[in-house]
């Protein structure tokens, strides 16, 4: 089935039914977001990948009571990094040198540029630059669920701070950003699956200079 297709299909499920999801299918998932692209390299997130069941019940509540936290079978939390420090931004170049057989130095002025740029942001604006790479991680994870039939749910609604501190995040430098239930619809309790989907035309959502 093509991507479309696959697109076609997913929803953001409502009711999740508990069926475990196979842990083969979850990282192909995680897979998919680790494979993204992001600003210059850096990948400056993170993902949590949580199946236990008495920590799900515990996030529950920070997410506003949602069903879907404790009904899947799993949630990836993507979190960013809280900033760019000196080394986070000098090691994904050290990886590429290693692992590409590069001289060490290779890229030392693109990288000291990078850094002076983003030492120059707030730390909300760090962390925003950051968040922004992990959506484009998250929005492959929602991809990749679908091309493998399995639901999924995207969560902005959880209280980011309670979040962050259940998780003790701060001791790795991270701030929760969005979450995804991973899991199965429950047809028979889920108001949205049958309900046709809805986005903008082709005519109105695509804007073109020629």
């Amino acid at each position: 089935m093509s991507l479309l297709e696959d697109l076609k299909w997913r929803y953001a499920t409502k009711k999740m039914n508990g069926t475990p999801v196979a842990q083969e299918k979850v990282d192909y998932i995680l897979e998919a977001a680790r494979l993204a692209p992001t600003s210059s390299g850096l990948h400056p997130y993170r993902v949590i990948e949580i199946s236990n069941r008495e920590l799900k019940a515990k996030i529950q509540p920070i997410a506003y009571g949602q069903s879907q936290i404790v009904d899947s079978s799993h949630i990836l939390i993507f979190a960013a990094y809280d900033s760019y420090t000196k080394e986070r931004v000098e090691a994904p170049f050290a990886q590429q040198a290693k692992e590409r057989g590069l001289p060490s130095g290779f890229a030392d002025d693109y990288k000291n540029n990078l850094y002076t740029q983003l030492s120059a942001l707030s730390q909300e604006q760090q962390f925003n630059h950051a968040a922004r790479q992990a959506y484009i991680g998250f929005g492959l994870a929602v991809a990749a669920a679908a091309e493998q039939k399995i639901d999924a749910t995207p969560m902005e609604g959880f209280n980011n701070q309670q979040l962050d501190a259940l998780l003790e995040l701060d001791k790795l430098g991270l701030k929760s950003v969005t979450i995804l239930a991973l899991g199965y619809r429950d047809e028979a309790n889920d108001w949205l699956v049958n309900l046709k989907k809805v986005r903008p035309s082709h005519e109105d959502f695509i804007i073109k200079f020629n």
